[in-house]
C-alpha cells in the first residue's frame, strides 16, 4: 500500500494514499479501539452540515477565500449525500471530548477540498484542516452542535414510528371493543372489562410518549455554536458569531437557535439528560405493553389464551410446534437497553468539571444507540406483532363467565359480606356465583341478569340500581 506522510506537534506518521482522513484521525483510530464501531452516519452528516454553514458565514463575512470555501462546501455536500463515510474511522467512544470526531470530519473536508481544487491528498497549503474547515470554531462548540442535530433528526424519525405506533392500537381498541374478558389486578381476577379498553388505555400511554419527545427535543435545537472553546467566542470573528446560527438553520432545515448564554450551553448537558429520561419512559410503557401481550397469549391451551399473536418463528429446536412471543420480547429487551442507556448518559452528563463536558463522545453513543434501537423495536412491534394480532372471543366469554370477579357487581345489592359468601362457595364448589346467587335467593333472575350483563359492567358512572330501573321502566 502507498503512503503519504503527514505530521502534527506529536511527531510524523504514515498515511494510506487512498485515505481522506488525516494523521490526526490515524492516531486517534489507533488510540481508541474500544467499541469496534464508528460513529453514526447521521452524526458524521451533521458535522459535514456544521462545518458547511461555517465555511458560507465565513465567506459570507469576507474570512474565508470563496475559492477554498465552495471547495469545502462541495466536499460537505458530498458527505451529506453519503459519500466518504467510511474514512470516517473514529470510535464512538473516545477521549478527548471529541477533538477526534472533529479532526476526523476537518481532515476528511480539506483533502477532498484539496482534491477539489487539483491538489493531491495532504497538501494542506491549498486547504488547511484547522485554518480553513475549523476556522471560528471549536471542537467545544462543534461536537455539541452536531451532536443535537444529529439527536433532533433521529428523534423526528421516532416520533414517525409512534404515531404509526399510537394509530394501529386506537384502530385494534376499536376492532376489539366487543370483546369481553376478564381483567386483572395482581395477576388475580378482578372485574370485567373490553379487550378494546386494554388496547385504548396501550394507545394513551404511547400519545404521552409522543407529546413528552416533542417537548424535551426542542431543547435541542438551542445551539452553542460561536461559542468556540468555553463559550467565550475566542477566536471567533464576532460578524461570524452572530450569524452562524442563521446558517445553520438554513443548512439543517431545524428551527436551530444560538444559546442565549453560550457558556452554559457548553458547560450543561441536562437537555440530553431530559431527552433519554422521556425515552426511558417510553421504553418502560413499551415494555409493559409488551409484558401484557405475552401474558395475554400465553398458552395457547394451558394460559390466558385470550389473544392469539402473530407467528413469526419456531420456537423451540426440541418441542415440535412451540411458538414463542418473540417480537414483545425483543421490544423488552430493547427497553432494557434504553433504560441502561440512561444511566450511562446521566453519568456522563454529570461528570463534566467547569467549562466542559469531555464526556460526550459515550452520551451521544448511547443516547443515537436508544433512538434508533426504540425506532425499530417499534417498527418491528406494529408490523410483525400488533397489527396482526387477533382476539380469541370464545376463550375469553368462558373466564369472564367461569370467573368469580364477578361478584363485585352484586355487592351494592347484597352487601360485602354475603357476596364474599357467595364468592367462597363458588370458588369451593366450583359453580357459578350466579346459580349460588339465585339458590339462595339474595335476588332474582331478571336482577342477576341485569345486574351482571359484563358489558354494562365495563361503562363506568353505570350502577347496578340505574340498571335494573331503567330495565324495569322500560318493562313497563
Amino acid at each position: 500500500m502507498l503512503f503519504r506522510i503527514e505530521s502534527d506537534s506529536i511527531g510524523e506518521k504514515q498515511v494510506p494514499k487512498s485515505a481522506y482522513y488525516g494523521v490526526q484521525t490515524l492516531r486517534a483510530a489507533e488510540n481508541f479501539k474500544i467499541t469496534g464501531l464508528t460513529i453514526h452516519p447521521q452524526f458524521i452528516i451533521a458535522l459535514a452540515e456544521v462545518k458547511k454553514a461555517a465555511a458560507i458565514t465565513n465567506m459570507s463575512v469576507g474570512l474565508l477565500e470563496k475559492r477554498i470555501g465552495n471547495a469545502i462546501i462541495d466536499a460537505c455536500n458530498e458527505i451529506i449525500e453519503g459519500k466518504l463515510h467510511e474514512h470516517f474511522i473514529t470510535d464512538p467512544i473516545q477521549g478527548g471530548a471529541g477533538t477526534s470526531m472533529n479532526m476526523n470530519a476537518n481532515e476528511v473536508i480539506a483533502n477532498r477540498a484539496i482534491e477539489i481544487l487539483g491538489g493531491e491528498k495532504g497538501d494542506y497549503s491549498i486547504v488547511h484542516p484547522n485554518d480553513h474547515v475549523n476556522m471560528g470554531q471549536s471542537t467545544n462548540d462543534v461536537i455539541p452542535t452536531s451532536g443535537k442535530i444529529t439527536s433532533a433528526k433521529l428523534l423526528n424519525a421516532l416520533l414517525e414510528k409512534l404515531v404509526q405506533l399510537y394509530q394501529v392500537l386506537k384502530k385494534k381498541s376499536e376492532e376489539f371493543d366487543y370483546v369481553i374478558k376478564m381483567g386483572r389486578t395482581q395477576m388475580q381476577d378482578a372485574v370485567p372489562i373490553r379487550l378494546g379498553q386494554e388496547f385504548n388505555a396501550y394507545s394513551k400511554a404511547i400519545k404521552r410518549d409522543i407529546n413528552r419527545i416533542k417537548a424535551t427535543s426542542q431543547n435541542l435545537l438551542s445551539v452553542n455554536m460561536g461559542g468556540t472553546a468555553i463559550g467565550t467566542g475566542i477566536n471567533a470573528d464576532d460578524r461570524y458569531v452572530k450569524n452562524i446560527a442563521l446558517e445553520l438553520r438554513k443548512v439543517t432545515g431545524l428551527q436551530i437557535t444560538q444559546a442565549e448564554d453560550l457558556i452554559d450551553g457548553t458547560q450543561n448537558l441536562d437537555c440530553y439528560v431530559e431527552v433519554s429520561s422521556t425515552l426511558k419512559t417510553c421504553a418502560v410503557n413499551l415494555s409493559k405493553m409488551a409484558n401484557d401481550f405475552r401474558l395475554l397469549s400465553s398458552g395457547p391451551r394451558c394460559g390466558f389464551g385470550e389473544i392469539n399473536l402473530p407467528a413469526k418463528q419456531n420456537g423451540s429446536s426440541i418441542m415440535p410446534g412451540k411458538v414463542n412471543p418473540v417480537i414483545p420480547e425483543v421490544v423488552s429487551q430493547v427497553a432494557f437497553n434504553v433504560i441502561g442507556n440512561d444511566v450511562t448518559i446521566t453519568m456522563a452528563a454529570e461528570a463534566g468539571q467547569l467549562e466542559l463536558n469531555a464526556f460526550e463522545p459515550v452520551l451521544f453513543y448511547k443516547l443515537f444507540q436508544s433512538i434508533d434501537t426504540i425506532k425499530n423495536g417499534v417498527d418491528t412491534f406494529i408490523n410483525n406483532c400488533i397489527k396482526d394480532i387477533t382476539a380469541n372471543d370464545k376463550r375469553c366469554k368462558e373466564l369472564v363467565y367461569n370467573s368469580v370477579g364477578i361478584i363485585t357487581a352484586i355487592c351494592p345489592h347484597v352487601g360485602y359480606k354475603k357476596a364474599a359468601e357467595i364468592a367462597k362457595k363458588a370458588i369451593k364448589t366450583n359453580r357459578a356465583v350466579t346459580e349460588i346467587a339465585l339458590e339462595e335467593g339474595v335476588l332474582t333472575k331478571e336482577e342477576l341478569d341485569t345486574i351482571l350483563d359484563v358489558y354494562n359492567m365495563t361503562i363506568p358512572g353505570i350502577s347496578g340500581e340505574e340498571l335494573i330501573k331503567n330495565k324495569l321502566l322500560k318493562l313497563a
